[in-house]
Parts: structure tokens; sequence; C-alpha cells
């Protein structure tokens, strides 16, 4: 995890969603202690039963996956967090525990800002109180979504859903992530992937790259998802507004 200068700030109050929606007061009250970090791949963010001290706000690309993790070295994602939302304390009012690890999956850049700080910025500005609690109960569906998801839904559809996911949060076509990665994520063997990207492929939706996997075509990928996708994206705007900030203008205040 590497600091960057604060020149960066102005990318990061656009780059993320939440970020983005607010006003200049209330972005004084988080831009002086917050931090831009730039972020790798493996690298853990949140460690199940530590205490989550910071909120990372991502941007740049950078995608975060909540993992479960289970005996026997099982592992699942149960949430992905990337450019549309933040990792840590949304809800909870000052420092609290971890319940699982958050691990970065796509590199990239993130406003790092104190839990404490965080927490006064929430008690000055019912805005962003709001904000985050409703930012909290989108990132709810998700969880639940995927509980219902990995339940009852193929492996080739749950891989199309999670690839536009990716996408979303990265903001373009190239996924800077292997399939064997993607198996961990979706908890199946990599054979298993394997197939299913050669299947994805073969209908010109993906394509395979070294070292990543390349969206062709939007389109068809949506239709080979499963309804998880659309039913998660629809309530993330339905809570938090049509353009995912929490108010359809931002504030001027």
């Amino acid at each position: 995890m590497n600091s960057l200068p604060t020149l960066p700030l102005d990318a990061a109050f656009a780059g993320n969603r939440l970020l983005a929606s607010l006003s200049a007061a209330e972005r004084e009250l988080l831009a002086e202690h917050m931090t831009v970090i730039s972020l790798e791949p493996g690298e853990r963010v949140l460690t199940a039963g530590g205490l989550v001290d910071r909120s990372l706000f991502p941007f740049d690309g950078l995608m975060v996956s909540m993992i479960t993790e289970l005996s026997g070295g099982r592992s699942v994602e149960v949430a992905s967090i990337g450019k549309e939302g933040a990792v840590g304390g949304m809800v909870s009012s000052g420092v609290a525990p971890a319940f699982t690890n958050a691990v970065v999956q796509i590199g990239g850049r993130a406003a790092s800002i104190p839990m404490a700080v965080l927490q006064s910025a929430k008690q000055a500005s019912p805005h962003l109180q709001e904000l985050f609690c409703r930012y909290g109960d989108a990132l709810l569906a998700q969880v639940m979504q995927s509980v219902a998801c990995n339940s009852f839904h193929p492996i080739e559809a749950r891989a199309a859903r999670w690839l536009l996911h990716a996408q979303d949060r990265v903001g373009g076509d190239r996924l800077a992530l292997t399939q064997e990665s993607l198996a961990s994520l979706l908890g199946v063997q990599r054979t298993t992937v394997n197939a299913v990207a050669r299947v994805l492929g073969e209908q010109g939706l993906i394509a395979n790259r070294r070292g990543a996997i390349q969206v062709v075509d939007r389109d068809g990928l949506e239709a080979a998802a499963c309804e998880c996708y659309a039913r998660v994206e629809g309530h993330f705007g339905a809570i938090l507004g049509p353009d995912g900030r929490g108010r359809t203008t931002p504030s001027t205040d």
C-alpha cells in the first residue's frame, strides 16, 4: 500500500460515486484528513476480527472483494465494491471489528479516511449520515442476493453476473483478473470456470487475455446473467438515486 500526494484528491471526489455527491462544505469535512493510496491485487484491507479504523472509497479501477472463509481453506465472495461505494465503517459508529476479509481483486486507488474523521463528519452533516446508511442498505442487498444466487443459479449465469458487476465497478472492458481468481471468488474449481469461460468466449461475450478477461459483448453478457444482476442494480438505484449518489443532483449547500 503506497500513499500518494494530496494532488489526486480531486480525482477521488470525482471518481467515487459517493464522494461525488458531497457539497463543498461536506468535502471540507473530509479532505484535510483524506489520503489517496494505491493498492495492488492481493492486498488485504480488512481482516475478519480486526478493527476497522478507516474507510476506503475506491476509484481509478480499484475493486475490493468481501470474502467469507470457511474451514478447510474454502472461501467465497459475498460482495464486491468499487467506485460506486466504500469499504468499512459505513453504518457502524466508530471503530468496530470486521466480520469478513476484504481483499483487493483489481488494483487501483482509493481515498482513505480515518473512522474518527468520518464519524465526526456524519454528526455534522445529516446528508452524509443518510447517504452512508443508504449505501449500507444497498450493500446488504448485494450480500443477500449473493446468498440466493449461490444457492440456486447455475455457474454460467453466476459468472456472467459477476463479470457485469466487475465491469461496473472498474469502469472499463478489461478486467485484470485471472480465471483462477474468478474460480476462487465464485467458490468453484478452476476447471469449472475454465469451461464456463470457454463457453462465454465461444458465444463472443468475453475474450481471455494474458492475466485479464475482456468483456466483448455487454448486452449478450447481460442476457446470459441471472436475474440477480438486474435486481441488485435496480435496488442500488432505488436506494441511492438514478446516479447512485443518494440525491438527484449534488448538493450546493
